[in-house]
């Protein structure tokens, strides 16, 4: 047996009203929380409400920043850390999708570490931050169970992580508060998930704990994809989106994400195209491109399709976006992916630069 680690630290608390169920769990972690949020969704899906509500049953002060934006820059960061070192706050509650909790994730390690700042702390080593409890309001990140955080570099035109492990202390994960999503947002999102997934089953750090956790996200996104195809956006669909989402954070928590999610960060900073889509308009080519296909004809059968044909044209179906971009573009981008040895690594073949700008190409240039 090869040997390998596993660590899943955080607490997952599932279903209709785990907060209020469950909320007392809260008052172990601190006394003063910064409550981090975007602009808009949070407070119309509930999900704030039911935060605040169950901040004051239990007595514990707290402070709103809700300037989260898609794709989180170091600025904003910056920005709340500091209101969150002034209020003396010593824990982080975010609150929905990605954006929020990455947001999260990096603002608790410099309220722990003042001697940094968002521009100069990624990088520096083993930082640990103030606990987080995440409530996820979308299911495509999976970050209420992963270490990650990924946060905007504008100076470096990028997307990248933090490099500093933060597992949230405690996640509430609860369907309902997806119930008016878009369906753009929901097929969006559910894609990342199912990336997530498929980059932990096809990668180099696999193990027989992530495989678990991905052939069975995988299968129960594949009963998904004709409700999605046929906009049956029902409680069952949110249901089990959540899941992909949830097994999705647990399998790349171990793993890692790979060759997608390197080369979409591209797509999304330059092309403003949304996280998941920029990673699974890749995906036909990126399994295309493996020489040995047994793990990618197993996706294809825990999906219950046909043929990887058959997935491609389901993507063709689901994603409804038109990147303008070249061919000198699609080269730059290649030419960077090439040098990120940690993606490079995680994919357990040999890849150079050009096979890389094929698979852009491919996949962009029709």
């Amino acid at each position: 047996m090869d040997n390998f680690k596993y660590l899943m630290p955080t607490k997952c608390y599932v279903g209709d009203n785990c907060i209020k169920n469950h909320g007392k769990e809260i008052s172990c972690i601190g006394k003063k929380a910064l409550i981090v949020t975007g602009r808009r969704s949070s407070k119309e899906n509930g999900s704030l409400d039911d935060v605040v509500d169950t901040l004051k049953s239990l007595d514990i002060s707290y402070v709103i920043f809700d300037e989260v934006e898609e794709n989180p820059s170091l600025e904003t960061v910056d920005k709340a850390s500091n209101i969150g070192i002034e209020e003396k706050v010593d824990f982080i509650i975010g609150i929905g999708g990605g954006s929020p909790i990455d947001a999260s994730k990096a603002i608790a390690v410099l309220i722990n570490n003042k001697e940094y700042n968002a521009f100069n702390f990624i990088g520096a080593s083993h930082l640990e931050g103030v606990p987080v409890i995440a409530v996820p309001t979308t299911a495509g990140t999976g970050t209420e169970v992963t270490q990650y955080a990924i946060v905007t570099d504008h100076k470096e035109k990028t997307k990248k992580n933090i490099g500093h492990s933060v597992f949230p202390k405690l996640a509430f994960i609860d369907p309902k508060y997806m119930e008016n999503m878009s369906y753009k947002n929901t097929v969006s999102t559910a894609l990342d998930a199912f990336s997530h997934l498929a980059e932990a089953y096809l990668n180099s750090n696999a193990n027989i704990l992530s495989d678990l956790y991905c052939e069975k996200g995988i299968e129960i996104f594949g009963g998904c994809i004709s409700r999605l195809l046929n906009k049956v956006l029902d409680n069952k669909l949110r249901e089990d989106l959540m899941m992909v989402s949830t097994l999705g954070g647990m399998a790349i928590a171990q793993v890692a994400t790979s060759l997608p999610h390197g080369m979409g960060y591209a797509l999304t900073y330059n092309k403003g195209v949304s996280h998941g889509l920029a990673n699974t308009i890749l995906y036909k080519e990126y399994f295309n491109a493996f020489k040995n296909k047994e793990r990618v004809e197993k996706i294809i059968q825990l999906m219950k399709l046909s043929s990887l044909e058959d997935f491609g044209n389901i993507l063709d179906n689901l994603i409804n976006v038109d990147i303008k971009v070249t061919e000198d573009e699609l080269r730059d981008y290649a030419k960077d992916m090439a040098k990120n040895a940690g993606k490079l690594k995680n994919h357990p073949e040999e890849i150079g630069e050009e096979e890389l700008f094929n698979i852009y190409k491919k996949s962009l240039i029709k």
